[in-house]
C-alpha cells in the first residue's frame, strides 16, 4: 500500500502542482472564448436576449457592412504607424540607457512613467494637443509657416495623432524589455568587437541588434496583439466616441462596441466580429511564430561563432601574459 501511494505521488503530484493554472485559464480564458462562439451563431439582442440559431448569418452580415472594412483599414493603419516607430525608438533609447550614464535608475524609471498614466487621461490630453482649431500642435506648426492640419477631419492625420498617443504610452515599456535583453548579452562579445576596431555605431548594428532578434519578435508579437485590439485612445479622441463623422478613425473593437451597444444592439454580430478579430490575430501570431523559429535558429549560430572568437582571443591574451612572466 505504501509503495502504491508512493508511485501515485510521484506520477500525480506534478500534474496537481500545475493544475491551478489550467483551471484558471479554463474559467477566465477558454470559457469566454467558447461562449462568444456560441453567441455568434445566434440572434442575440441586447435587451431581448437569446434568439434563434442563425448559423453563419451574423458573420455574413458583418462582412457585408462597409464600416467593417473601414474599421479594419483604420486598425491596420494605426497599428503600423504606432508599432514601427515604437520599436525603433525603444531599441535606440534602450541602447542609450545601457551605456554608462549617471543616475541610471532615475532615467530607467523615468521612461516607464507614461505607461502608468491611465490611457483615458492620455487620450484626453492628446485630443486637446491635436485640436483642429486651437491645439498646441497646430500652433507650433503655425510658427514655422505650416498650415493647420485637420487632425480630426483627415483620416491619415487622425491616425498619426492616435498613433502618437500609443507610442507615448508604450515606448517606455518596450524600452525596459529591450534593456533587460541587452544586459544579458555577454560583455566579452563587446570586448572582442573593440579589439576588432568596431566603434559604438558598428557594435550596435553588428552585435546588439542581431542578439536582440528573439526579443524583437516577442515585442512585435505583443505589439501586434495590443495594436489590433486598440480601443481606449480612438474612443476618447473626441467627445462623441464614434470614430469620427465618417468613421475615419474607428477601429475594429469600436465597431464591435457599436454593434453590441449601438443602434443595432446585436450581441450575435458583435460576437462574430470578436471571433473574426481573434482569427486575424491567430494568423498573424502564426506568421510571427514561424519567423521566430527561423530567426532564432539562425541567430544561435552567430553568437556561437562570436563567443568562440571571444574565447580564443581571451585564451591568446592569457598565453601572452604567461609568456611575458
Amino acid at each position: 500500500m505504501r509503495n502504491l501511494r508512493g508511485r501515485l505521488d510521484v506520477r500525480l503530484s506534478p500534474y496537481l502542482y500545475i493544475s491551478p493554472f489550467f483551471v484558471v485559464f479554463a474559467i477566465v480564458g477558454l470559457f469566454p472564448l467558447v461562449y462568444t462562439a456560441y453567441v455568434s451563431f445566434h440572434e442575440w439582442h441586447l435587451i431581448g436576449g437569446q434568439g434563434e440559431f442563425v448559423g453563419w448569418q451574423n458573420y455574413t452580415d458583418v462582412l457585408q457592412q462597409p464600416r467593417f472594412m473601414t474599421a479594419l483599414r483604420n486598425t491596420f493603419s494605426i497599428f503600423l504607424l504606432s508599432s514601427v516607430p515604437q520599436l525603433i525608438a525603444a531599441i535606440v533609447i534602450a541602447a542609450v540607457l545601457d551605456a554608462n550614464l549617471r543616475a541610471k535608475t532615475f532615467w530607467r524609471m523615468g521612461v516607464l512613467l507614461p505607461y502608468v498614466v491611465a490611457p483615458v487621461a492620455v487620450a484626453l490630453i492628446f485630443s486637446r494637443l491635436f485640436a483642429d482649431q486651437a491645439g498646441m500642435v497646430n500652433t507650433l506648426l503655425g510658427t514655422v509657416g505650416i498650415e493647420p492640419i485637420r487632425w480630426h477631419a483627415d483620416a491619415l492625420a487622425s491616425h498619426v495623432a492616435i498613433a502618437t498617443m500609443v507610442n507615448f504610452r508604450w515606448i517606455g515599456y518596450n524600452t525596459l524589455i529591450f534593456l533587460a535583453a541587452m544586459q544579458a548579452i555577454p560583455r566579452d562579445i563587446y570586448e572582442a568587437s573593440v579589439i576588432d576596431g568596431a566603434n559604438r555605431f558598428r557594435q550596435f548594428f553588428s552585435v546588439t541588434v542581431p542578439m536582440l532578434r528573439p526579443t524583437m519578435i516577442f515585442v512585435i508579437l505583443t505589439s501586434t496583439i495590443g495594436g489590433l485590439q486598440i480601443f481606449d485612445e480612438p474612443r476618447m479622441y473626441d467627445q462623441l466616441g464614434t470614430g469620427g463623422a465618417d468613421r475615419q478613425w474607428m477601429t475594429v473593437t469600436m465597431f464591435l462596441y457599436e454593434l453590441g451597444w449601438g443602434a443595432q444592439k446585436s450581441f450575435g454580430r458583435a460576437a462574430a466580429v470578436a471571433w473574426i478579430l481573434f482569427l486575424i490575430i491567430v494568423v498573424i501570431g502564426l506568421v510571427n511564430f514561424a519567423l521566430t523559429r527561423r530567426i532564432a535558429s539562425t541567430g544561435q549560430a552567430d553568437p556561437g561563432r562570436r563567443q568562440r572568437r571571444a574565447a580564443a582571443r581571451a585564451a591568446a591574451r592569457t598565453i601572452e601574459k604567461g609568456g611575458r612572466r
